[in-house]
């Protein structure tokens, strides 16, 4: 299909315009021709979900919605194909209806550009490791594939020593807090400010403020790691989730700002890399185990990213590896 660009001014909403074909930005109504073109383009892929009208309307009703960040190809009056991106720097794949795969290119290029206009330095985009035309999409626009995002899971019978017990060194976190917890990884939290952490972690609509927890050699002292624990029996299962579908786990650190998949029984600590990593992880499961006592959670769940190496580290002696997803990533 021919791309070039028409003479003269494009129709009344369209940002770009071909002798065949607009794109514009979404409009009402356009909820429905997503499930349609999401349903068509990927429904051979392994693993294959189909997308469904309620959830595309969920995640489109948050007052942060903004249709400005939601481009659609139409030819006519069809919509046949569509990207989007988030103000986290998180980009889709441009999906088309089949037979107008030509759309992806220009589709895929007003988001960069509509990412730029907003400052946004750097994208990243994350599918399942085994959708290698994603992975080929991705890598031939600059992409690399420069880190995981790696899932695990442990029964709670399997809590190595010490189990579940109190500790008064280990308290709530607060937002005092937030400069010396921003201070320990600043490579693994996506917030760049406290003020940005502190929404995440004491006014986040999955888990309550009481869910964050620190240890500190004495009262008074900065945290030398942060804990969380979600309990919530409304919340999947991990056992009964794919852990190589690109979801983002709501309370693992490093997933801040993300759309997210809530699981009962997420535990995720932060730990500054140059310390012995162990001791203090495993001080925190223990005050999470403790925490659990009245819960019905047994089993606990984890995600962190694959370049946290000592984070890693401690996961993998612990806890059981369920699956992984790969992220792309490029500066704009």
């Amino acid at each position: 299909m021919a791309r070039s660009k028409r003479a003269g001014s494009p129709r009344r909403g369209a940002l770009w315009e071909g002798p065949l074909m607009l794109i514009r930005t979404f409009a009402p109504g356009d909820d429905v021709a997503q499930v349609g073109i999401y349903n068509e383009a990927a429904s051979d892929l392994p693993k294959f979900k189909p997308a469904t009208l309620d959830e595309v309307r969920r995640r489109n009703r948050p007052p942060e919605f903004n249709p400005a960040t939601r481009f659609i190809a139409v030819e006519g009056t069809r919509p046949v194909g569509y990207a989007s991106f988030n103000p986290n720097g998180r980009v889709s794949y441009p999906w088309t209806r089949r037979g107008f795969e030509a759309a992806a290119e220009p589709l895929f290029e007003h988001v960069l550009a509509a990412m730029k206009q907003r400052g946004i330095k750097s994208v990243f985009a994350a599918y399942r490791g085994d959708w290698p035309e994603q992975r080929e999409f991705f890598i031939s626009k600059g992409f690399e594939a420069r880190r995981e995002m790696i899932n695990y899971v442990m029964d709670l019978a399997e809590m190595p020593t010490p189990a579940a017990r109190s500790n008064s060194s280990i308290a709530p976190l607060s937002a005092e807090d937030l400069p010396a917890v921003l201070a320990l990884a600043p490579r693994l939290f996506r917030t760049r400010t406290p003020a940005e952490l502190a929404q995440h972690l004491l006014n986040n609509p999955h888990f309550a403020a009481s869910s964050v927890f620190a240890f500190r050699p004495k009262p008074g002292d900065p945290p030398l790691a942060v804990g969380i624990i979600v309990d919530n029996p409304a919340y999947a299962n991990p056992k009964q989730v794919d852990a190589a579908m690109p979801c983002f786990r709501a309370g693992a650190f490093g997933t801040e700002g993300m759309q997210v998949k809530r699981l009962n029984g997420l535990f995720s600590v932060a730990v500054a890399d140059k310390r012995d990593v162990s001791p203090l992880a495993l001080d925190l499961l223990g005050h999470a185990t403790f925490l659990l006592q009245d819960s019905d959670v047994e089993t606990f769940c984890a995600q962190v990213p694959s370049d946290a190496e000592a984070l890693v580290r401690f996961y993998k002696q612990y806890f059981r590896r369920q699956g992984s997803f790969p992220l792309y990533e490029r500066e704009l």
